[in-house]
């Protein structure tokens, strides 16, 4: 009897190992690649590697382009590096190690999660290409090379600092408001910025022999992103209006005006060179960028907008002329970067010969004195984020598919020929068997159009339990492969593992995210104004209720950020279909961002907006929230403040509701530990396992 006892225990073992056939570490311990750069002179791009949390800096060089490790940073200690960049020789590389550049707030501000004795610094690198270890140049961030190589222009304490090559650090000059945007002139003799002052902008240049300060064209307005003309003698800018304004309805849909301006340095006057359509599509683009103000060749101005409903590109001659539309239809144009001699554009877009490409991203480019658009790339990958190569014949960009995660990769244009860099990267045990999301379309109650992925493993039970998976943002587009950003490379893995173990996933792309144009990403009555995002949500959710192999009382969800709201709501509104749920990171109070006002004036609707804005909180509906959850937090997050979930737990204890948490003590929105991520993604999937069973 023992002995059948222990065969039969064998046989269970022995299927459980082949029906899971990977742990949530190893499928978390994707390296991802950022920062991809390309060298002003020789065919040599660079790019940061997290590698298990883990990161450091990779350089290859044409012909072969073989990876080479830069720097030798060995700890897992949530150190990231941002402000990658090469030097205008091509024979060094700058960076910044620290913070966290992903955060709405205090992203210049050292941050902890490895519990050091002291908070690490923010701090500016320097690495030789031709050997020796990387050094640490001083505390800072946002550095810019000078043309000479000589002087590195950077921000600390909101100041523009520089430090030169065997010289102490400089303060320049000490000014009210906070620097941003610096750049400096084609001769090296000026540094161009943005200052902020809170109820306006100004545009600042500093003249480095005079150690003088001039503004361009200033004004009570908000102006940023500065770029100089090929020549040095002029800057393009944007200019959006400063202060307050009249009170206004506050549920009222309205245009965001902006223009674009154009001033001399030497005079320091500037014009408006355009204006957008006062229209709603006209409004000034969030995606992406922004406006992606750029200064190309021949005196060419460029710039991203939204006003055919799509977010394309356009190009005008700086002095006259009309406008010109570079890119046409009815898809996205993200990652925006010129060519080195400045003469085309190559990008990110949503698009290609497949249906199914309007869930991708190919690489398409396009001369700046018009002509069609080309596709780069096609296929069934993921292709994003190119920067073009020094002989402005060769392009890189990173790369995935369904199975591999992101990587560089290299394309000869001229040849059509593309070589994957740093394979070998990939862990030799990262999993192989993955399954393929396929596409799935369908129809909110008020007849939006929506996108999403279903992940499901062949075989299995004739019933399945299912998951929702609810992105953040909420400007983001899950795709049909691993993603170009890492916090959606991450819970992508968590699909896959989810799928793994019998799970049948669905990703949804709800309104107000990317890539199905403007009125799917700016609708009215969304988020604290009537959260009419959460009917695609429920929508989801019936969608996999109505497939014949999903178990409709094994329906779970979850989500981070703005998913983690969505999530909470699901939850509040709906425990009847979705059964459990983990909100990570939830915003979970909206009505207390609509406070009185101090002076005599008051918006029309403020009282309608303020019960509107409690309404489309997760805490109006406690009184029907029945379905299990589990709460996860990093106590620094810099994008959605702890305290949305302390304050929802309290309100949990008060009624004694239950509830389970994991609290991340030290870390950020985005996990910026690997051990932190993979305990996060366990605690997650553990708990939906708990509670929905897969067989």
């Amino acid at each position: 009897m023992k002995r059948y006892y222990l065969f039969f225990l064998l046989f269970l073992i022995s299927i459980y190992a082949i029906g899971q056939s990977f742990s949530v570490e190893q499928i978390s311990s994707f390296p991802f690649p950022s920062e991809l750069v390309s060298s002003p002179v020789g065919k040599k791009i660079a790019w940061a590697m997290n590698e298990k949390g883990m990161r450091n800096v990779y350089m290859a060089e044409a012909p072969e382009f073989n990876p080479k490790k830069i720097t030798a940073f060995v700890k897992d200690d949530g150190q990231e590096i941002s402000s990658l960049q090469f030097s205008n020789d091509g024979n060094s590389l700058i960076f910044v190690r620290g913070g966290e550049h992903g955060s709405n707030w205090d992203d210049n501000i050292g941050i902890n999660p490895s519990q050091e004795q002291f908070i690490p610094k923010v701090e500016i690198w320097q690495a030789s290409l031709s050997g020796g270890a990387a050094e640490m140049l001083t505390e800072g961030d946002e550095p810019v090379i000078s043309p000479d190589n000589r002087t590195i222009a950077y921000i600390k304490n909101k100041q523009l600092w520089v430090i030169a090559k065997d010289k102490k650090p400089e303060q320049l000059f000490e000014t009210k408001g906070s620097i941003g945007s610096i750049s400096w002139s084609p001769d090296g003799k000026h540094l161009l910025f943005s200052i902020n002052r809170s109820s306006h902008a100004l545009i600042g240049v500093f003249d480095m022999a005079d150690k003088k300060l001039r503004y361009l064209a200033p004004s009570f307005s908000r102006d940023s992103s500065p770029k100089w003309s090929s020549d040095g003698k002029k800057v393009a800018f944007i200019r959006r209006p400063g202060g307050s304004g009249e009170i206004m309805p506050i549920l009222e849909q309205r245009h965001n005006p902006w223009e674009i301006w154009i001033a001399d340095l030497e005079t320091g006057e500037g014009r408006m060179r355009w204006k957008a359509p006062e229209t709603l599509r006209g409004s000034i683009s969030t995606t992406h960028g922004g406006a992606n103000l750029n200064w190309g060749a021949d005196n060419t101005v460029i710039y991203l907008s939204y006003e055919d409903g799509w977010p394309h590109l356009y190009a005008m001659d700086a002095d006259s002329g009309p406008s010109r539309q570079l890119t046409k239809g009815q898809f996205m144009v993200e990652h925006v970067r010129l060519s080195q001699d400045k003469r085309f554009l190559v990008f990110s877009a949503n698009t290609g010969p497949d249906g199914e490409d309007i869930d991708r991203r190919h690489i398409g480019k396009v001369y700046i004195w018009g002509g069609d658009m080309e596709l780069l790339t096609q296929g069934k990958g993921i292709e994003a984020i190119p920067t073009v190569l020094s002989d402005n014949r060769h392009l890189a960009f990173l790369s995935s598919t369904a199975q591999r995660p992101l990587l560089p990769a290299v394309l000869d244009m001229e040849k059509s020929t593309e070589k994957l860099v740093g394979a070998h990267l990939i862990p030799s045990d990262f999993p192989q068997n993955l399954v393929t999301p396929q596409q799935v379309i369908f129809k909110s109650p008020d007849g939006m159009t929506i996108h999403g992925q279903l992940f499901e493993k062949q075989g299995g039970s004739s019933k399945k339990p299912a998951v929702l998976f609810v992105h953040g943002g909420p400007q983001r587009q899950m795709l049909l492969g691993w993603h170009y950003g890492d916090y959606y490379s991450n819970t992508y893995a968590v699909n896959q593992y989810l799928a793994e173990l019998g799970f049948v996933v669905l990703s949804v792309n709800f309104r107000l995210g990317i890539g199905y144009g403007y009125e799917f990403h700016k609708p009215a009555r969304t988020y604290w104004q009537g959260a009419e995002e959460y009917q695609d949500v429920k929508a989801a959710g019936e969608y996999l209720a109505s497939l014949p192999q999903v178990d409709t009382q094994r329906i779970g969800i979850y989500g981070g950020s703005y998913g983690g709201y969505l999530t909470a709501l699901a939850l509040g509104k709906d425990s009847k279909l979705f059964s459990v749920g983990v909100d990570i990171h939830g915003v979970h109070e909206l009505s207390s961002r609509l406070q009185m006002p101090e002076g005599f004036e008051k918006a029309p609707d403020f009282e309608k907006a303020q019960r509107t804005a409690w309404f489309s909180s997760p805490l109006a509906y406690l009184d029907t929230w029945t379905s299990p959850v589990l709460f996860i937090h990093g106590d620094d997050d810099r994008n959605v403040q702890v305290s949305h979930t302390t304050d929802l737990i309290r309100r949990f204890q008060e009624r004694k509701m239950p509830f389970d948490y994991l609290i991340i003590p030290d870390d950020s929105h985005h996990w910026m530990r690997f051990s932190n991520l993979v305990k996060v993604n366990q605690a997650t999937t553990d708990f939906l396992k708990q509670h929905l069973r897969p067989e």
